[in-house]
């Protein structure tokens, strides 16, 4: 259970740090606060997670191998839009201009290490509960095939296989997909996906 009566996040909190130390001690932190964790140690191993399963809020290093936390950042942006909660943390990067970048491209806060266990959390708990509520307009506004459209889309189906499984005309899916990125205020299928979750909207879909 979460602490404070918050309710426990549906998506994992992905961590990403290829410091085993620190990714350790990150994730002990969420998963003490009733979070359930993800671990990346690589940008890339972050971006092939988040391709499979949209997580709740990611902790960011910003010093990984190949791809830079900055680059990851960017990339989250693209794929998901402003409601995925990013915290940025770095001991080599710790400037005000590094912390100015790391905002830059789109992060929500910027900790230091070695920073204070309560310092991450309540950043943490305050970006969950920010981008977690979604407005009964939006979530009213869908109707029960969009609804149907989005479940499916959260398991991952193409619109030709919805199209398949509901007996509908390409076409016609593709109208309805139309319709919930509309309703939703977003961009893409991954960033509904991801306001779906964070809104209970596809919950107990089998």
């Amino acid at each position: 259970m979460a602490r404070d009566g918050e309710p426990r996040p549906r998506r994992p909190a992905l961590v990403v740090d290829d410091d085993p130390a620190a990714a350790e001690l990150i994730c002990g932190l969420l998963e003490s606060a009733g979070y359930g964790v993800t671990v990346a140690a690589t940008g890339e191993e972050a971006l092939e997670r988040v391709r499979i399963e949209a997580p709740h809020v990611v902790v960011l290093d910003v010093c990984l191998p190949v791809i830079s936390g900055y680059e990851v950042c960017v990339e989250l942006r693209r794929m998901f839009g402003e409601g995925l909660p990013i915290v940025f943390v770095s001991g080599a990067r710790t400037d005000s201009y590094d912390r100015v970048a790391g905002l830059a491209v789109g992060a929500d806060h910027y900790l230091a290490k070695p920073f204070a266990p309560d310092e991450l959390l309540i950043s943490v708990r305050r970006l969950v509960r920010r981008s977690a509520p979604l407005s009964a307009a939006s979530a009213s506004g869908l109707t029960k095939r969009e609804r149907e459209v989005l479940a499916l889309m959260a398991e991952g189906l193409a619109p030709r296989e919805i199209a398949t499984r509901l007996v509908l005309s390409p076409k016609t899916v593709a109208t309805h997909i139309g319709h919930v990125l509309e309703k939703l205020g977003v961009h893409s299928q991954a960033q509904a996906v991801a306001v779906a979750y964070r809104g209970d909207l596809v919950n107990g879909h089998s």
